[in-house]
């Protein structure tokens, strides 16, 4: 038998006397009546959000966070993330610095969309540059980071003192060893790698806090082996028809040619530890994309390879440059230097296993996440 609309309103008035006795702030319990629900599932329940812009040297991204934190005690957790991206990065408008910033303002309002109104004023705003603007005279990145910032203090969110600045290398790796750690399940509770940090140089290791551990952790940022640079330090003052010219003059084509010379790059000026031979890697970046570029991996699913993965596909790519050359006039060599990156710049094994992710558990494998938490618990918001 259906309910009368006395019995319903009944029902629904205790619940609500029910809802202010029980709310944390009873003063601001119709905001969690209204529209969705009767009474929230739990009174100690809090949602907040964070935005973390990665001004890389490629493209902008905007990466909104979503988390909740069911108890004071307990460390918030990651509810979801709406992610985008604009081209080209911050870098490309060192002489127009407005335009720039009227990138990361088109983002900024995708962030007005997913954010509440009621949550604008507490949902803090970063911005983060990585090697692109690293890379940039210091007074042109700066003129970038002014005009963003003057965008970032227009908006309705929370501006910290630092919201907007480029991020030392050491730093980055670190937050996206926390994210990749914190999306795997296996944040807490890791073992130490002792041998790596005994026999490194002091400068590429680092102590940190977080969740009230303490992590030791090994980071280096190489400046200038990324993909673009390793491109201009192969070339020198060639462009690709001529370096491609060169070897036809010599009578040399293929891998070995290629391999020889972005081989030049990398040997000998990078750290190997030991340990490298004996683990396993997560894998991002351009590392990615030519993967997915060659189809070793699915683009959207990724996938696991070994180095000798790549190395197979360079051979492939380079001596056979007819068909390959409307994918990328850079694909023989990007994918030659992956592999001298990998084997003779980090050390690593032909059988060294890679997991390749753009996600994981639907979330972004970027820093971003890991500086996010970070934020949050720098301005109380999280625990």
């Amino acid at each position: 038998m259906a309910l009368s609309w006395i019995t319903v309103l009944a029902i629904f008035a205790l619940s609500s006397i029910y809802c202010i006795l029980s709310h944390p702030n009873p003063e601001l319990w119709f905001q969690d009546l209204f529209p969705l629900k009767v009474c929230p599932a739990n009174a100690n329940e809090k949602t907040f959000y964070g935005i973390m812009f990665d001004a890389g040297s490629t493209g902008t991204r905007i990466h909104i966070y979503t988390f909740i934190q069911r108890s004071p005690e307990k460390p918030a957790e990651l509810e979801g993330e709406i992610f985008e991206s604009v081209k080209p990065g911050l870098s490309a408008y060192a002489a127009e610095p407005e335009k720039g910033a009227e990138t990361v303002r088109q983002l900024l309002d995708m962030a007005k969309e997913a954010v509440p109104p009621s949550h604008w004023k507490k949902t803090p705003v970063v911005l983060k540059a990585t090697a692109g603007l690293r890379l940039l005279a210091e007074h042109k990145a700066q003129a970038l980071l002014s005009k963003v910032r003057a965008v970032f203090e227009e908006s309705p969110f929370l501006v910290p003192d630092d919201s907007v600045s480029v991020m030392d290398g050491t730093y980055e790796g670190i937050l996206a060893w926390i994210t990749v750690n914190f999306l795997t399940g296996q944040l807490y509770g890791r073992n130490q790698q002792t041998e790596t940090l005994e026999q490194s140089p002091v400068d590429f290791f680092t102590s940190f806090q977080m969740f009230n551990s303490t992590y030791k952790l090994y980071t280096h940022s190489y400046l200038g082996f990324g993909l673009k640079a390793a491109r201009l330090a192969t070339l020198g003052a060639l462009d690709m028809e001529e370096f491609h010219n060169v070897f036809i003059l010599t009578g040399e084509t293929g891998f070995e040619p290629c391999y020889s010379e972005v081989l030049k790059v990398v040997q000998g000026k990078l750290h190997q530890p030991e340990e490298i031979q004996r683990s396993t890697f997560y894998a991002f970046s351009y590392y990615y994309d030519r993967a997915a570029d060659t189809d070793l991996i699915e683009y959207e699913k990724g996938g696991v390879l070994q180095v000798r993965d790549f190395e197979r596909k360079a051979k492939e790519v380079c001596d056979n440059l007819d068909s390959y050359s409307s994918a990328s006039p850079f694909l023989c060599m990007d994918l030659s230097y992956i592999t001298a990156l990998l084997k003779e710049g980090f050390g690593f094994g032909e059988n060294t296993i890679l997991q390749l992710a753009k996600k994981v558990n639907n979330i972004e494998t970027s820093w971003a996440l890991g500086a996010t938490f970070h934020l949050l618990q720098s301005l109380g918001l999280s625990h």
